[in-house]
């Protein structure tokens, strides 16, 4: 079953496009949390990072980037949120890969939506050694 984004990618759904080229696409999101919110979608559908190759991901990012520098100039904004949400946990809305990049203004009135939590004593430690032990640091 294709995605919104595939539709979109396919010309059965509208959209305001940015950029394409042969991995990727960008479009205006269509509930911006601010005006100018760009989506950076992979034209295959990858459900998250994890099961994007690297190539891919690593085209993305540089299209986002590359984006960012351009919506910054036209844009005037004081800074910049990118985000890839991972499932529906994470706030996934639509299970296709894709990077928000979202102008942000002083005094915008929003903010990260995440709510930090702390460590008790010594479980730094543990959770530090638990996901560096299989990545050969």
């Amino acid at each position: 079953m294709s995605t919104l984004f595939t539709k979109i990618i396919l010309g059965e759904l509208p959209s305001v496009k940015i950029y394409e080229d042969g991995l990727c696409i960008a479009i205006l999101d269509i509930a911006p949390v601010n005006k100018g919110h760009v989506l950076v979608i992979a034209k295959e559908e990858y459900k998250t990072i994890l099961e994007c190759p690297d190539h891919i991901l690593a085209q993305l990012l540089i299209t986002a980037k590359q984006l960012a520098e351009n919506m910054k100039e036209k844009l005037s904004f004081d800074g910049f949120n990118i985000m890839i949400n991972n499932g529906a946990a994470s706030g996934q809305e639509v299970p296709h890969l894709h990077i928000h990049i979202i102008p942000r203004y002083k005094n915008d009135g929003k903010t990260p939506a995440l709510r930090k939590e702390t460590y008790s004593e010594n479980e730094m430690v543990t959770f530090g050694r638990l996901l560096s032990d299989s990545m050969n640091l």
